[in-house]
Parts: C-alpha cells; structure tokens; sequence
C-alpha cells in the first residue's frame, strides 16, 4: 500500500497515527488497554516490549504460555506457519496448550480486525502471517488513516494515472459475460451495453464471487477454476453515526472493540482530516461477524450498534438516546467482501496466472503472502503485472498470429 501510494506522489493523505494497538475492556466500561511500541526499539523488541507492559489483558503465567505455545511458530518459521492451515485459531490455542482466556482476551479482537469472524473459524495461518510481520517489521503493526473519502482521495489519483499513461477507465461498464474463440481462449469481454471490449491480455480483478459467476461453462471443472469453489466472500457491514455532541471519550487512533458484535471503531472526527470537526463525533464501525444480520434492516443495525456502543461510552451514550442523539446514519452492507479464510482454503488459492492462455487473475484471494487484505489485493496486482511481463513474448506472437487470421477472413 505504501509503494502505491508512493508511486501515486500521494504520501501525503496517509495520516499516522503513533504505534499503538487499543483495545475496549468490556469488564471496565469506557476503559482501554494499550500496547505501546516504543520508536527506540528494533523488532521484535518493541513488541516484546509491548506485551510485557500491558498487565490488563494478559497475566504473566498467561503470557509465559502464550510465547511458549508461539515458540514453533517462530522457529519454524513460513513453513510451519502454512502447515497451521488446516487448524482454527481456537484449535490451535488448544493444542499449544496456550489459556483460553487469551483467545477471549485478545484474539477474538485479532480475528475479527483481519477477517470479520471469531477464532472458532478463522484459520491459525491468518494469525500467525499477522504476527510475524508485527515481529519482522518495526513498524508492521503501525496504524495511518486516509485523509479523506476513498473515491477522491485514492481512486482519483488511480485513474489519474492510468489516463496519464496512455490508458483508458471505463465506468458504469459492467461485464455481461466472457466471450471464448473456438479454442477456449478468450475472445472479448462483452460489456451490459453490447459494446465489446477485445486485448491481447485479460485481467480479471474482483472478488472471487464476481469470478465465479463470470466463469464460463466450458472453464468451470477445469481444476484450476474448480478450486475456487471453496473460496467464499464474507458478508461484513460498515456503520456511520453523526452525534450531536462531541464524545469525549475518543482517541487519535483505530480501537479494538471486544464487543460481541462490534470490531474496529474509529472516531473520524478525530482521527481524519475530512470529518475533522471540534464539536460533533462521527463513529464509523465495523459491525461483524455480520452473517446474521445483513438481511436485517438498517434500523436493527443501529438499535443493535447502539447498545454496544452504551457499554463503550456509559457515560456519554445511551441505547435509548437519552445522553447522546443521533443526527443521522448510514448503513452499509458488504454481503461478499474479502474471502473467509477458513481451515484448508490455502490450496484453492489460485496463481495469478491462469491456464486459459492470456487470462490473469488480480485480487486478495489470488496466492499472496498478505492473505484477505486490501494490501494483498494490491500486491496481487503487482504480481499479475509480472506474470503478464514475463509472458510478453507469448502474448506478442498471439496476437499476431489472431490478427493473421483476422486478416485471411
């Protein structure tokens, strides 16, 4: 993410925050636990250090069995890391021998700020990528916001510099259906408009859901496709409250919940330039696990929202709205976003080169080290990127020899 924003010249609406980890305690209304990383220490030592500070959350027998329970993780390094695949983060807890409690205490958090469900789904894999790169990069657990609306502070400047490089965005251009030649080969992407859109290479970059609707028939039991079955996009819903009053009870920071249905808040009035504003407190939310409640209405959602958020700010907010008022709300549902990283969904993960001649692949659930993440989608990209370069000869004498036909006809 850095790199894009670096190659964009847009550095500038990254907004960081210090390097902190805050987490709720739902046994202390309107306290928080933090795990402070100091600039002065190296990794993994400023994580070391971090954990042994907090004295909230963990106990210290608790953290000695934590770290032992980690101990082959860290000596084994990235193949022991993609062996724990196949095992929930619960399950491996239990097989570590690592307190359940610290799964309640701190992991539940985890899972839910990575992949929008609890560690009885979540695979241990997701997990233990997380915390390697918290202990191999100093500042791999540091925070920044963007500065604004997403559209315009981000894909603006994307499509800017697509068109300044010759390209072309096209909007409101949904795909109908992937056109094949004769030979199972990609002829075109026919667009909802009937236009057609024909090129030497294909890219196709979307959540794996769109993927498998678009497949076409004669690609679906070839195993590369077949595989993609077990991928699934997991529902999540974001809310956003506008109160009347300033909450006081706010940080300069993205906090862990620990609610049931709750998992990362920010105040944005606070934290993002755009929604900066002195006297009134916008929370956007991320509600999940959301699988039950994203054919609910927006009204539910709220009322359901708003009685967490009573336990977080008791002072300050009531479910009845007695203390602060709502001035408006937004409610939005993501019924597919990033994959659910499961036990033994690893091997369905496909490379971003297809066997479909000139057909790519680009998005998170495609094979990368940062799993369901918008980093991983972005790295995807940059390894499709690559596969298409290093198949430039192959896709050159493609093309001739189609426009040799063309030309016969």
């Amino acid at each position: 993410m850095q790199n894009l924003f670096g190659e964009l010249g847009i550095n500038d609406r990254l907004q960081w925050k210090e390097h902190s980890m805050i987490f709720a305690m739902p046994n202390k209304p309107g306290e928080f636990s933090r795990f402070d990383f100091p600039e002065v220490l190296p990794a993994p030592l400023n994580g070391i250090w971090a954990i042994l500070r907090n004295n909230e959350m963990l106990t210290w027998p608790e953290k000695v069995k934590f770290a032992i329970g980690l101990l082959p993780a860290i000596v084994g390094g990235q193949p022991y890391v993609e062996a724990q695949d196949g095992l929930t983060v619960k399950e491996w807890m239990k097989k570590q021998g690592v307190p359940e409690r610290v799964t309640h205490e701190v992991f539940i958090a985890m899972s839910k700020a990575l992949n929008f469900i609890n560690p009885d789904e979540l695979s241990m894999q997701c997990i233990l990528i997380a915390l390697n790169r918290f202990l191999q990069e100093k500042h791999g657990s540091k925070m920044a916001f963007l500065d604004g609306n997403p559209p315009e502070r981000l894909c603006a400047p994307i499509v800017d510099h697509v068109r300044s490089l010759g390209g072309e965005v096209k909007l409101n251009s949904r795909i109908n259906r992937i056109e094949l030649n004769p030979d199972g080969t990609v002829k075109g992407f026919l667009l909802s408009n009937g236009s057609m859109v024909e090129g030497d290479a294909y890219v196709f970059a979307t959540p794996v859901d769109i993927l498998k609707l678009q497949l076409p028939e004669s690609w679906k039991e070839i195993p590369y496709f077949k595989k993609l079955d077990k991928l699934v996009g997991v529902p999540v819903i974001n809310v956003h409250i506008w109160f009347d009053r300033k909450l006081r009870n706010a940080y300069d920071h993205l906090l862990f919940s620990r609610s049931s249905l709750l998992s990362v808040y920010a105040d944005m009035s606070v934290t993002c330039k755009e929604y900066y504003n002195p006297n009134q407190s916008m929370l956007e939310l991320v509600f999940a696990p959301a699988e039950e409640w994203i054919s609910r209405s927006d009204q539910e959602i709220i009322d359901a929202t708003m009685r967490e958020l009573a336990k977080l700010f008791p002072d300050e907010i009531s479910a009845d709205q007695s203390k602060a008022k709502i001035l408006k709300y937004h409610v939005v549902k993501t019924p597919r976003s990033v994959y659910k990283t499961v036990p033994n969904c690893e091997p369905c993960r496909p490379l971003q080169k297809s066997p479909i001649e000139g057909f790519y692949l680009a998005g998170d659930y495609t094979k990368q080290k940062y799993l369901a993440s918008m980093e991983g989608a972005v790295l995807s990209g940059k390894l499709c990127a690559q596969a298409i370069i290093k198949d430039y000869e192959l896709l050159v004498t493609r093309g001739q020899k189609s426009y040799a036909e063309a030309s016969i006809c």
